[in-house]
């Protein structure tokens, strides 16, 4: 069993059944100094004995709220504050500093591990954002692997707020352009190295991922929430089946599971090295 979770059941015996206390969540997130949980329906009746005892387990956060998920073309977080107050923070990961609000903006922990990972790619390359949110990813590749430039699109006018400021914050203004509006519309054809299509319900916009890589090649990481029965086959044959629409030549280079994302469902993100047929 998680530590957390044996310390949070300890403070919380006597107060819930045993029935709650096993239904009590395993893990959750902090996110500077906000905590994020996901909580049964069935201890809703205990949702502020439950904000206090995180709020005694990590005396350094401010607030905690249940995760509700997330909604909407712009991604807007839907969460319900159980204990203290959730504003502004800064989240501080990877030798970045991000300063966000997640109230208004989503940002999750659990995939940090693949964040590293294309921190360390795109060196001396131009690479395409297409949904950069607050800059999840434009800014760790900025500071670590120094692309020579990043164009970091974004929809969501609030969350575009927040990646300007954190282009300032983590000074690599030299690098990321940041840009406001539909990445369907404002991604250039043929012009990048690298295509980082970091959103769940990428799919609809895979044509224009694609498309925006240089003719003579480039990668194509493509992110999809897929059920596990159709892993790794559904979104590999997606990016395949596009790319002998569009005449290009696709390999697939490594397909991972970045997170279980809900009951049956998976995080997946496909590398793949696309290039124009000759």
């Amino acid at each position: 069993m998680p530590r957390g979770y044996l310390r949070l059941r300890e403070m919380l015996e006597g107060i819930l059944s045993r029935e709650e206390l096993d239904a009590l969540p395993r893990r959750w997130q902090v996110i500077g100094d906000v905590l994020l949980v996901r909580i049964d329906n069935v201890l809703e009746e205990h949702w502020s004995e439950i904000g206090d005892a995180f709020l005694t387990l990590y005396p350094w956060v401010k607030g905690v709220a249940i995760d509700c998920g997330v909604h909407g073309r712009l991604r807007e977080p839907d969460i319900r504050v159980i204990a203290g107050e959730v504003g502004e923070t800064f989240h501080r990961e990877n030798g970045c500093i991000f300063k966000l609000d997640p109230s208004k903006v989503i940002f999750s922990p659990g995939n940090l591990t693949e964040r590293v990972r294309i921190s360390k790619l795109g060196g001396d390359e131009d690479v395409l954002d297409m949904f950069a949110g607050i800059g999840y990813f434009s800014i760790p590749m900025a500071k670590h692997a120094r692309p020579r430039r990043i164009l970091a699109i974004e929809l969501n006018p609030i969350s575009f707020g927040y990646l300007v400021e954190n282009i300032r914050l983590n000074h690599v203004e030299d690098i990321i352009q940041p840009l406001l509006g539909d990445c369907a519309r404002l991604s250039p054809e043929g012009a990048f190295d690298r295509v980082i299509m970091g959103y769940l319900d990428a799919y609809q916009y895979l044509e224009q991922g694609i498309r925006a890589l240089k003719e003579e090649g480039g990668i194509l990481h493509y992110h999809e929430s897929v059920p596990a029965r159709l892993y790794p086959e559904r979104p590999v044959m997606r990016i395949m089946d596009l790319c002998k629409s569009l005449g290009r030549v696709c390999e697939i280079k490594q397909v991972r599971k970045v997170k279980k994302y809900a009951p049956g469902v998976l995080h997946a993100v496909v590398d793949a090295e696309i290039y124009e047929n000759a």
